[in-house]
């Protein structure tokens, strides 16, 4: 049975119109993957391309929101175990000579990439990270050096649950004035009247 020339225009139309739908949303759904990838990378490129001797965070605060910065990229799906160790060697420009002293380079990189494939295999994802905005940073000294102690929150995702982590971060000025990352702990394991760790 041959269609009438009306019916023919019709049926082209209407093919046409369904590609064009199909289509539209094809572009759209690998422009918002895209945007995805493109946001993730760029908080990774961000993160590796401040130069900590030119431009090293100013105060404690500063130094773990960069530090958390760091964190959070760790964790993302699309970054990769080469930009993990580039990550992982920026964050030990963070470190106080003590703490990087008791971590040599080659042990805490692999060690960090396991954790983080540990957690990329546990669907365990940090979905938030940052500095406690309504505690203020105790300052002190002991021993001849100046430290600062601050807590942090961090947000995790696994299996659908949302957990909630605070840590408590001690940082010391070095010689340059540039506070460093001397250690943290669990925030229940820390004495927040004193000046460190419960049993110091």
């Amino acid at each position: 049975m041959k269609l009438k020339p009306r019916a023919t225009r019709i049926t082209i139309i209407i093919t046409l119109l369904v590609l064009a739908v199909v289509g539209y949303y094809a572009f759209l759904s690998s422009r918002a993957k895209d945007s995805r990838a493109e946001k993730t990378m760029s908080a990774v490129d961000t993160a590796l391309s401040r130069d900590l001797d030119k431009d090293y965070p100013p105060t404690p605060k500063e130094v773990m929101k960069y530090y958390n910065s760091i964190i959070v990229c760790y964790y993302a799906e699309e970054t990769t175990e080469d930009e993990v160790e580039a990550l992982g060697l920026k964050a030990r420009g963070l470190f106080d000579e003590k703490l990087l002293a008791n971590n040599d380079t080659g042990t805490y990189l692999m060690s960090l990439k396991q954790e983080v494939q540990d957690n990329k295999d546990a669907k365990r994802r940090i979905t938030n990270a940052g500095v406690v905005s309504s505690t203020n940073v105790d300052y002190y000294s002991k021993d001849g050096y100046n430290f600062a102690r601050l807590k942090c929150t961090y947000n995790l995702s696994e299996n659908g649950k949302s957990i909630t982590k605070k840590t408590i971060y001690l940082l010391r000025k070095d010689s340059e004035k540039r506070w460093k990352i001397y250690g943290w702990d669990d925030e229940s394991n820390v004495d927040l009247n004193g000046d460190g760790v419960k049993g110091d």
